[in-house]
């Protein structure tokens, strides 16, 4: 069965080299430009995973975090935060948040692939 991960990036270049190193793995890439329908996009797709950049349009990373996490259905989700930002309060904020695991661009494209490996490997565990 072909795993679904919901992207939620504003930048394109970085979007689409997501897109193409998880499609190369079998993901079905699902993609995001806007935090604004996120939850929503999120909730209906049910996705393995869930990608979220903390400085977005709409809603940031931090809010979309927050919903999901307040949501019985999606307490055990993970969900991998991405930032150009890498300061110790927002690492602190995406834990306290319910983050499963958070990057800080740029990130290597085999960092970015072990960590969904490990994020979506049977039994494993999050945050």
């Amino acid at each position: 069965m072909t795993k679904h991960v919901v992207l939620v990036e504003d930048e394109t270049n970085i979007a689409e080299a997501i897109r193409f190193l998880l499609g190369r793995e079998g993901w079905r890439v699902e993609t995001l430009a806007n935090g604004n329908a996120a939850v929503e996009v999120i909730r209906k797709a049910r996705p393995d995973l869930v990608m979220l950049d903390v400085m977005l349009p709409g809603k940031s990373g931090f809010e979309i975090l927050k919903e999901l996490r307040a949501d019985a259905g999606f307490a055990d989700m993970p969900i991998l935060m991405l930032t150009a930002r890498g300061h110790a309060r927002d690492r602190e904020m995406a834990e306290l948040a319910g983050v499963s695991r958070f990057m800080t661009k740029p990130f290597s494209n085999a960092e970015m692939l072990d960590a969904v490996r490990e994020l979506t490997a049977p039994g494993s565990l999050t945050a």
